[in-house]
C-alpha cells in the first residue's frame, strides 16, 4: 500500500515507478460512488420500483465490481464468464441480469435453477428454455425477452455506426416477438414476467428514451399485462462529459429520469402490478471515474510536428480508436521552462495510428514528464489487450488511502503457461 497523500501528482513519481512502473491508471472510488447515487436518486425520487444492474462488460475491475455491490447494484452480465464472475464477487444470484446473444443449455439452465434474471435474446434460447423446463416441471419458472423495434425517426439516427436496426432481440415488426410470446405460452411452468429494450443509440437523446420506454410499456399492455414484473430499458445514457469533448446537448440524470419516469407512471395503471424499472448503465456511471497516467520517454521534432512519445497507448484510453482528444493533464518534473505549441502524444506501439491525442494546443512536454488522461473507465480496462507491452497497473483511491487493485502484468500473466502449450 502506498502512503497517503493529498494528490497523486503529490507523491514523487519515482515512487510510483517503482511499485507500478511508468504507466497507470487510477481509480476514483469515491467518484464512483457519487455517479451511482446520483443516478439512483434522479430515478427513485421519481419511481420509486427502480434497479440499476451495473453493466459488467463496462468495466469488470474486481475492486470496481465490489464497490458497485455494496452500493446495491445488481449485475448485469451477458456471457458465462461475466456470470461467473459475479458470483465470485459475491453477488446473490437472484440479483444477476442475465443478457447477451450467446448462451448455452447450461447457461440457461444455471440462470433459470438460480432464479437469476433471464432475458432471451432468440429462439433458439426459446428452445432451451423449453428443455429445461420440461425437465423440471415440479417449478414455476421466469423468464424475460428482448425487444427489437425500430425507432421513431424524430428520435435522431439511432443506430451507432450507421445501421440501420439492431441487430439483438425478436423483432416487433415482422412478427417474431408475438411468436416468441406464444411458444413460451405453450410450456405450463413458464411465464414471461419482463421485456428488454437496450439500444445503443447514436444521439443517447432523452427522445430516445423515452421511445423506448413507451414501445416497452405499449408491449407488455398487449402481451403481458397481467404477469409483467419489470420493464428493462437498458443503458447507454451519457455520464459526465467534459467540455474539452465538445459533446453537444448532454442530458443529466435528472432529465434522463423525467422523461422515463412520467412514462412508466403514466402506464403502470394498465399492469395487475407497479413493473420494476430496470436501468443498466456502465460507462455513464464509471467513465469518468478513472485516469491515466503516462510518462514522457522522449520528444522529436519532424518537419514543423512535435511528437511526444510516452509509455502507453491508444489501447490504455481509446480502445475504439475514435481522434477525439480526451482532457489531459501534463504534470511537470520540474519547474524548467516550457515552450507553448501544438504537439502529438504518440504510443510506444509499431502502429501509425497509434495517436493518444492529436494536435494538442499547450505547453510542449519534456523528457520525465507524465501526462494524464482522464474519462478513460469505459471500456479502456476491458478492451486493452496485452499487446506489444504488458497491461498496465491499477492504482485505487479512496478519500486519501491508495491502494494498488491490479499489478502490473509480467510475462508469466501475459503468456500464462496454464493456458498456453510450449514443446
Amino acid at each position: 500500500m502506498l502512503r497517503t497523500i493529498t494528490k497523486v501528482k503529490d507523491l514523487p513519481f519515482n515512487t510510483i515507478e517503482k511499485h507500478l512502473g511508468e504507466s497507470f491508471y487510477l481509480f476514483d472510488v469515491e467518484k464512483l460512488k457519487f455517479n451511482y447515487c446520483e443516478m439512483l436518486t434522479a430515478f427513485k425520487s421519481r419511481y420509486s420500483n427502480c434497479i440499476i444492474g451495473y453493466s459488467y462488460k463496462t468495466n469488470y475491475l474486481p475492486a470496481l465490481l465490489e464497490e458497485v455491490q455494496e452500493l446495491g447494484a445488481y449485475a448485469e452480465v451477458v456471457s458465462r464468464l461475466e456470470y461467473d464472475l459475479a458470483i465470485k464477487i459475491g453477488v446473490n444470484p437472484t440479483k444477476i441480469i442475465f443478457n447477451g446473444p450467446l448462451k448455452t443449455g447450461e447457461d440457461i439452465a444455471l440462470a433459470m435453477k438460480k432464479g437469476s434474471i433471464l432475458n432471451l435474446d432468440s429462439f433458439y434460447e426459446i428452445e432451451l428454455v423449453q428443455d429445461y423446463a420440461r425437465g423440471n416441471k415440479n417449478q414455476t419458472y421466469k423468464v424475460g425477452l428482448r425487444a427489437g423495434f425500430l425507432l421513431a425517426s424524430e428520435a435522431g439516427e439511432p443506430e451507432q455506426c450507421g445501421y440501420t436496426q439492431s441487430r439483438f432481440g425478436f423483432c416487433v415488426e415482422n412478427g417474431s416477438f408475438k411468436r416468441a410470446i406464444q411458444l413460451l405460452s405453450y410450456i405450463d411452468n413458464v411465464k414471461v414476467v419482463g421485456l428488454h429494450g437496450h439500444f445503443s443509440t447514436k444521439t443517447r437523446s432523452l427522445e430516445v428514451y423515452k421511445e423506448i420506454t413507451q414501445q416497452l410499456c405499449k408491449l407488455s399492455k398487449e402481451y403481458i399485462p397481467t404477469s409483467v414484473e419489470y420493464i428493462d430499458i437498458g443503458g447507454g445514457m451519457y455520464g459526465n462529459v467534459p467540455a474539452e469533448m465538445k459533446v453537444k446537448d448532454v442530458p443529466s440524470f435528472e432529465a434522463y429520469a423525467e422523461v422515463i419516469c412520467a412514462v412508466l407512471n403514466k402506464e403502470k395503471s394498465y399492469f395487475a402490478n407497479d413493473p420494476f424499472l430496470i436501468l443498466e448503465p456502465g460507462l455513464s456511471i464509471v467513465v469518468d471515474t478513472f485516469t491515466f497516467y503516462s510518462k514522457v520517454i522522449d520528444v522529436k521534432k519532424k518537419r514543423a510536428d512535435y511528437f511526444v512519445l510516452v509509455n502507453g497507448s491508444i489501447h490504455n484510453i481509446k480502445p475504439t480508436m475514435h481522434d477525439i482528444n480526451l482532457p489531459m493533464e501534463h504534470i511537470k518534473k520540474d519547474d524548467a521552462l516550457y515552450e507553448n505549441g501544438i504537439y502529438n502524444v504518440v504510443g510506444y506501439t509499431c502502429m501509425e495510428k497509434d495517436y493518444l491525442a492529436i494536435d494538442y494546443v499547450g505547453t510542449i512536454p519534456k523528457r520525465g514528464d507524465y501526462l494524464a488522461f482522464s474519462n478513460v473507465g469505459a471500456y479502456s480496462i476491458v478492451f486493452n489487450p496485452p499487446f506489444i507491452k504488458e497491461r498496465p497497473a491499477i492504482l485505487s483511491k479512496v478519500k486519501e488511502e491508495y491502494k494498488i487493485v491490479r499489478k502490473k502484468e509480467e510475462l508469466k500473466d501475459f503468456i500464462n503457461e496454464n493456458v498456453y502449450v510450449f514443446r
